[in-house]
């Protein structure tokens, strides 16, 4: 499977991601030749168990995150971040999940945007709602490199791209930036070659970065 980078935009101190910011970093993407593709969407909720802290004990996750991604849309992915495990199933445990009502739903939120393809490149570029509003709570760009599945190998060329990428970007003067957080992939016990779990990870770890610095701007 192809490798893939998730970064996040970090706006500047004081300032907030909008709907100009989001048209400026697509209309970016087409600068530097991306062919527009199409539409993306994939879906992220944090889900939070029912029952008293003390009746959980330790085999059960007090909390995790499950996600549901565009290029899977079959499947549903659990990052239990406590006890460092991604698990892959069928979409319809969040059916049975529901219906058993062990844990509930927090906080869910969509992404969704345009697919860009820049030779051996593809982008997405996206904002971050919650369901069912309108309210941008982020912006997040998925960077996929098509020739390569192993992550080591992947750095340089994925690197150099980023940085051509933030330097195109840089001209447009915009009051933030995209960063690049990767994940310890070997504490969940993936391995160097890319896969879907990969990407659900990333998926989690830049959420919890994104709310982190949403609440640090609030505060």
């Amino acid at each position: 499977m192809p490798i893939k980078w998730i970064l996040h935009w970090q706006p500047n101190p004081g300032t907030t991601v909008n709907s100009q910011i989001l048209s400026e970093v697509s209309q970016c993407a087409e600068s530097i030749n991306g062919v527009k593709e199409g539409r993306w969407k994939s879906t992220l909720s944090f889900y939070k168990a029912m029952v008293r802290e003390q009746t959980i004990g330790n085999e059960f996750p007090r909390d995790f995150v499950g996600i549901s991604l565009a290029e899977q849309p079959g499947k549903y992915f659990l990052v239990i971040r406590g006890q460092r495990l991604v698990v892959e199933a069928e979409s319809s445990i969040q059916m049975i999940m529901e219906k058993l009502q062990s844990y509930k739903t927090r906080v869910a939120l969509n992404f969704e945007g345009n697919q860009y393809q820049l030779g051996d490149f593809q982008l997405r570029v996206g904002k971050v709602v919650p369901m069912h509003s309108e309210s941008l709570r982020g912006i997040v760009m998925e960077m996929e490199y098509l020739p390569i599945s192993s992550w080591e190998k992947s750095h340089q060329i994925m690197g150099e791209f980023f940085d051509l990428w933030q330097e195109a970007l840089s001209k447009r003067s915009l009051p933030g930036h995209f960063v690049h957080i990767e994940p310890n992939f070997s504490e969940y016990g993936l391995p160097d070659q890319y896969s879907v779990q990969h990407t659900a990870v990333q998926y989690a770890s830049i959420t919890a970065q994104m709310i982190a610095t949403s609440q640090s701007v609030q505060a």
